[in-house]
């Protein structure tokens, strides 16, 4: 049976990012992606100009009303990323829960994006509307720990502080939690981030587990665009080809990006030229060029499982 995936993010005309940093990746992996695109622009906003479009609310529900009215809404995932209007987030909500009450075993892959490193990226008022509605509907998160800490209302300052906010965020509603970015101090030293994971599961015997996990992450010294979609699509792929095993799903998607990103960095310095900094536009993640990598990722770390 084909694996269905509706992807609402956005769409960029050059570059990668949501939508064209999702679709690729989860196709080659073996997955049936139907996009909606909430925004169409030439290019992700850290170029000096960008133009486009935004899907409003309504355009959204009448894309899906099409859907609809064809009898083709059957998905198994839904995938979400960046989105800033509250009707519009309002809108897809509704979207996933027409969806699962038609297919209960819907998984919907939510990336809460409301801001990093202590200031808000999207207007206050989705804050409400992602903690009541949107959390509650989603199965899998991955929120950075800024957005884990204003889901929740706590303060992350050890990894205990950690598991208490992604225990807080299971009781919320999802049953698999993956905070992709800490600013918690790694045994390894600062050239290293942490990210945590906690994923509930059905054992033998009924009862409910949990695993838990620390992944350290080798920092990169550049900022790059479009790998918190990566990596959320690439969650939903490898929790989908390993579904009770957070550990190797995490370790194959946190590999999966370091090979993006390796041989993004080493093509933007190499056509940037010595002591220069790459632009936005020689710093657009290799997406094709990783093909292989994205398909069967040489594991670069080990998660610990706590």
């Amino acid at each position: 049976m084909d694996c269905r995936v509706l992807s609402v993010q956005s769409h960029v005309v050059r570059g990668y990012v949501g939508n064209k940093s999702a679709s690729f990746p989860l196709q080659v992996l073996g997955f049936e992606v139907d996009t909606i695109n909430s925004v169409q622009f030439s290019n992700h906003t850290g170029y000096e100009h960008w133009k486009g479009q935004v899907l409003t609310a309504d355009e959204l529900h009448v894309l899906y009303e099409g859907i609809k009215l064809n009898n083709v809404n059957q998905y198994d995932y839904v995938l979400t990323g960046y989105a800033r209007d509250d009707s519009f987030l309002d809108t897809v909500v509704d979207i996933v829960q027409e969806l699962k009450r038609a297919n209960p075993g819907l998984v919907y892959v939510c990336d809460p994006v409301l801001g990093d490193n202590g200031a808000m990226y999207v207007p206050e008022n989705l804050l409400p509307i992602y903690k009541n509605k949107v959390v509650p509907a989603s199965d899998i998160i991955t929120p950075n720990q800024f957005e884990a800490e204003l889901l929740t209302g706590r303060n992350i300052s050890s990894e205990e502080d950690a598991v208490e906010v992604m225990n807080l965020l299971h009781s919320m509603g999802p049953n698999t939690v993956v905070i992709t970015s800490s600013d918690l101090p790694s045994p390894l030293g600062d050239q290293y981030l942490v990210a945590l994971g906690s994923q509930k599961r059905a054992k033998a015997d009924g009862t409910i587990g949990t695993q838990q996990i620390r992944m350290d992450i080798p920092r990169v010294d550049a900022v790059f665009v479009g790998t918190g979609d990566l990596f959320a699509a690439m969650l939903l792929a490898w929790t989908h080809l390993h579904p009770n095993d957070l550990k190797m799903a995490c370790e194959k998607t946190v590999s999966v990006l370091h090979h993006v990103i390796k041989r993004t960095i080493t093509y933007a310095k190499e056509v940037a030229g010595p002591n220069r900094k790459p632009s936005p536009a020689q710093l657009e993640l290799r997406m094709v060029q990783s093909k292989a990598d994205i398909e069967d990722p040489a594991i670069v770390l080990n998660a610990v499982v706590l």
